[in-house]
């Protein structure tokens, strides 16, 4: 499918606006790129992203997820909802909860918010102030009661790694506690500060093995008390998942600099020029970029991918993760047992048995020159 003919290319259902890079929290996992305060430049104005907005609906979008960093640090946040609202998307705030009080929940469900995805690091206070290198876990649970309060279902997301997965446990007990209609535990995807602490936060497989049982157990005993989505992460799998649905076939993100991506952390890819909005329109960069055509279809498989019969159910996996684990984002997602690269992802499970001492690195805009 690496085709400029609009007719071969589905539209883009799913928009992603990634607000702002900007965040009050440092997570140790964050795939927010590494050297976004240096290289990322500056954020689109309102008008802006209200065209965007504009142009994708018209284009098909009807999803829209406003993330960041952290999307509540923009002040024209009730303004853009609002926007988006008029034109029919049905509209998702992914937030830290950090700025979320009383009279912004308040201003956004009047402006049309649907759905609101809060984020914890953990069920404790210790460790979900640690894991951020912030005080918020009280802030967390204050802004829980408002989603609820405000009528919102009330969905919590909590990242899962070798710190936290013994005791996923207590992270059910909390969203629970909370009244959470749905939980998602995200094991962690290596990208980002993610994939430069991947040797601290790599879980064992008898770590992913216990927590997925007690996932089990809970869902049989809670039933539809709260539906829990538990995302095992790539490294354990014997395939690949199909990353975005596929390349440029139903997600685009904007980055906030106005970046246009088939997925958000797509930037790792380094021979490839990505258009921005203020360059070209997003009809000629969803059907016409070079950037956006790199991966469609099957064309640009290699072997095994060429002439597996999962190519098309999975797309060759991840594009990002073959160009960070073997410099080749044309390669076969290493993750698949039958890549000829598979082998370096069972190097980093094994590692994970005997991890070395060595210090987390916090995401800050300080530390944000390093690179992948």
């Amino acid at each position: 499918m690496n085709t400029t003919n609009p007719a071969a290319v589905p539209p883009p259902l799913w928009l992603l606006a990634e607000l702002t890079y900007r965040c009050p929290l440092h997570c140790v996992f964050c795939s927010n790129p590494v050297d976004y305060a240096q290289t990322h430049g500056s954020e689109l104005s309102t008008a802006q992203w209200c065209d965007v907005l504009t142009q994708a609906r018209a284009l098909g979008a009807a999803q829209l997820g406003f993330s960041g960093g952290e999307p509540m640090l923009r002040d024209d946040l009730e303004a853009l909802v609002a926007h988006a609202h008029e034109l029919g998307y049905y509209i998702n705030l992914i937030t830290s909860g950090v700025g979320l009080n009383r009279e912004r929940i308040g201003a956004l469900k009047a402006a049309g918010l649907d759905h609101i995805q809060l984020s914890f690091q953990d069920s404790t206070r210790e460790l979900n102030d640690f894991l951020s290198s912030t005080r918020t876990f009280e802030l967390k649970r204050r802004v829980a009661d408002l989603i609820k309060e405000h009528g919102y279902p009330m969905v919590m997301n909590c990242v899962l790694h070798r710190y936290n997965l013994p005791h996923v446990d207590k992270i059910i007990d909390l969203a629970l506690e909370l009244g959470a209609d749905y939980l998602e535990l995200a094991n962690t995807q290596y990208y980002g500060w993610a994939w430069l602490n991947r040797a601290a936060l790599m879980p064992t497989v008898q770590q992913l093995a216990e927590a997925e049982a007690v996932v089990a157990r809970y869902r049989e005993r809670i039933g539809q008390r709260c539906q829990i989505l538990f995302v095992v992460p790539d490294y354990f799998e014997q395939r690949p998942k199909a990353c975005m649905n596929g390349w440029g076939r139903v997600f685009m993100a904007i980055a906030p600099d106005g970046t246009a991506l088939p997925c958000h952390s797509a930037r790792t890819i380094p021979d490839l020029e990505f258009p921005r909005v203020d360059q070209h329109s997003l009809r000629h960069i969803w059907y016409e970029s070079a950037a956006f055509n790199a991966f469609r279809g099957d064309a640009w498989m290699r072997e095994p991918c060429r002439n597996c019969d999962e190519r098309h159910r999975d797309f060759g996996g991840c594009r990002c993760q073959a160009q960070m684990l073997t410099g080749d984002a044309r390669q076969a997602d290493p993750v698949c047992s039958l890549s000829p690269h598979h082998g370096t992802v069972e190097q980093h499970i094994t590692l994970a048995r005997k991890p070395k001492e060595q210090p987390l690195v916090f995401r800050n805009d300080s530390n944000s020159l390093l690179s992948l």
